[in-house]
This record gives structure tokens, sequence and C-alpha cells, in this order.
């Protein structure tokens, strides 16, 4: 067991002394270490793919931020390389991803083509017994408009015309990836991963109706299945919470991460579930007094002692200014329950 297993005992529900911190993309480019490792490696893919950096930039957080949690430095793209889709990510873009489009020509995932990201997590468990580590993967929607899409999309126009016309096929998809995604999570459990996160970061573009009849399915399946498999513990986060959480609350997640648009103390008020977030990330772009105000403002409305996990909404963005950053944590850190 980490030294500071806090979100450990949260997620148990066990008594805590405070709330437990950790930021989703915590280690990036708002981070001038980061930037100096980054420079290291020509393509990010490879970056990623250097266990020894990987493992360097894992632990930045740690090391300048006193999280409690290290998620490992990955990308959620990653298991679609076995299958046949190539990524890449262009400067000032973000990813690409290139395919023919039929389903026939994807191969089927072999785990240990990932092998670099479970040698990270062996690697940051032996670098650091302080606190836990966090393993994760996209959510199969996500994945799969991803690959739809060939890029980030402000619509998922292309997604959501191939889950309309086509939903034999669509529903094959994500039949594919959610056994990819189970069998690349199971193998981050085996690798020594204390906590597994599934991000589920698009469904806030769907209707309430194609969550609940094409996307939510396969997640439920996904997070049975890997709770068969293993009993680390599985994180959910999902955008448009306000939406869908009496359907996310019906899997057996062990925490929801949730964003912004719910109201999280009336929520935790009616739910037996751990709850992760649901600060507005925007905030770290106001004044520090705002800063201060707001997430104090969130972690005294929590409703009860455990079962609450401090983070953003979202991630992290790359123009965000370390020191407020570092407020924030450092304001959670300061906060003792009474």
């Amino acid at each position: 067991m980490p030294k500071n297993d806090l979100i450990l005992r949260s997620i148990r529900g066990e008594r805590i002394e405070r709330f437990p911190v950790w930021l989703m993309r915590q280690a990036g480019r708002y981070m001038k270490e980061y930037r100096h490792f980054r420079a290291m490696e020509d393509s990010f893919m490879d970056f990623c793919k250097n266990v020894d950096l990987a493992v360097k930039v894992s632990l930045l957080p740690l090391e300048l931020l006193r999280v409690d949690a290290v998620i490992i430095f990955s990308d959620i793209l990653v298991p679609l390389e076995p299958m046949g889709v190539k990524v890449e990510f262009v400067e000032g873009e973000g990813p690409k991803l290139t395919w023919s489009g039929k389903l026939k020509d994807l191969k089927k995932y072999d785990p240990s083509e990932n092998a670099y990201v479970y040698e990270i997590i062996k690697k940051v468990k032996e670098a650091q017994q302080e606190v836990p580590v966090i393993g994760f993967a996209g959510a199969p929607f996500t994945l799969v408009s991803y690959m739809l899409e060939g890029k980030s999309s402000r619509d998922f126009r292309k997604t959501k015309l191939f889950m309309w016309e086509r939903e034999f096929d669509f529903k094959n998809l994500m039949e594919r990836i959610t056994e990819a995604v189970l069998q690349y999570l199971t193998a981050q459990a085996q690798a020594g991963a204390d906590i597994l996160q599934i991000f589920d970061s698009w469904t806030s573009f769907l209707s309430r109706n194609d969550y609940e009849e094409l996307v939510f399915p396969y997640v439920e399946e996904l997070i049975h299945r890997l709770k068969e498999k293993t009993d680390v513990p599985v994180i959910y986060f999902f955008k448009g919470s306000s939406s869908f959480i009496d359907l996310a609350q019906k899997t057996e997640a062990d925490v929801l991460s949730v964003d912004w648009s719910l109201d999280l103390s009336l929520t935790m008020l009616n739910s037996d579930k751990v709850f992760q977030g649901n600060l507005e990330p925007s905030v770290l772009y106001a004044k520090e007094d705002i800063i201060k105000f707001k997430t104090l403002e969130l972690l005294r409305s929590i409703p009860r002692r455990s079962g609450y996990i401090f983070n953003l909404g979202h991630g992290l963005a790359p123009d965000m200014d370390f020191n407020k950053v570092k407020l924030l944590v450092d304001t959670v850190r300061g906060y003792t329950i009474n």
C-alpha cells in the first residue's frame, strides 16, 4: 500500500482528515519541466512510448504539486495503433487518425503491443511508494468518435451520421473497441495500477436517447467485465454529467467523475456513489482570490466526510498558470474536514 492512501480510503468510504486531490492532465504543457522533457522527442507518440521520459513526466505533479495520486503519462489513443489505426499528432491541430474506415480491416487487439504502457506503470510504482498510481483508457464511444472523425471535432457530425445511418456497423465497432479497452485496462491492473479511470470525453455532444441506447450499454458492459477481472477501483469520467447521472449511477463504477454541469452537493445527498470533480477548469484563469473562493466554496458544499475526490470537471489546459494550479492544490490540501 502507498504511504498516502487517502484517495483509496475515500473511495472505500473510510474516515479521512481532508479530501484527496489530483487533476486531470496534471502533467502537461503548463509546466516548464514538462516542456523540457517533451523537447527530447520529435513526435508526441514517440514521447508517450519513451518509458523513461514518461515516468519522469508522470512524477512531476507529485514532486511539484504534492497531489494525492499519480496518473501515468500516456494518451487515450495508444490502444488504437495495434488495431491498425495510424495515430499522429500535428502541431497546432491535435490528433490525426488514419485507417481504411472498413471494419474488416481492423486487427484484433493485442495488449502486448502496448507493453510500454505497462512498463511505465511498473516503473512509476518502483520510483515512488508515496501515492497510488492511476491507469486509464478512453471509453469506447470516445475512441470510436476519434476513429470516425479522424481528428477532434466541434460537433461530431460524422460520428452521429454513422451512428444513425449505419447502426449495425456502429454497434459492431463499439463491441470491438469495448473488448480492446477491457483487455488494455486489465493489463494495466495486472501491471500494478491502483486505480483505473475511463474517460468518456465527448458524451456531452449526445442526446439523452443516443447515449442511453447506443453508448451506455457498452460503458455498463465494460465496467462490469472489468470488475469481474480485477478488484482495482474504477472511476468513470463522463461529460454532460447532469444529463446522464442517473444512468451512470447504474454502473458498477466505484467513482463517478463529473463535470461542472451537475449540482454535486445535491447529487451526493441522494446517492451512495463516490464522486470526483467538479470545479470548472476556467476558474484557474481567474485572480487568485477567486480561485481560493471557488475551491473552498465547492469543498464546503460536500455533504459527507468521505466518498469524495477533488478534481476539475475536465483537464488542465496548456496556457494555465502553474502557480495558480499549485494554489488550487494547496487550497484543497489545507482544507480540514470538521
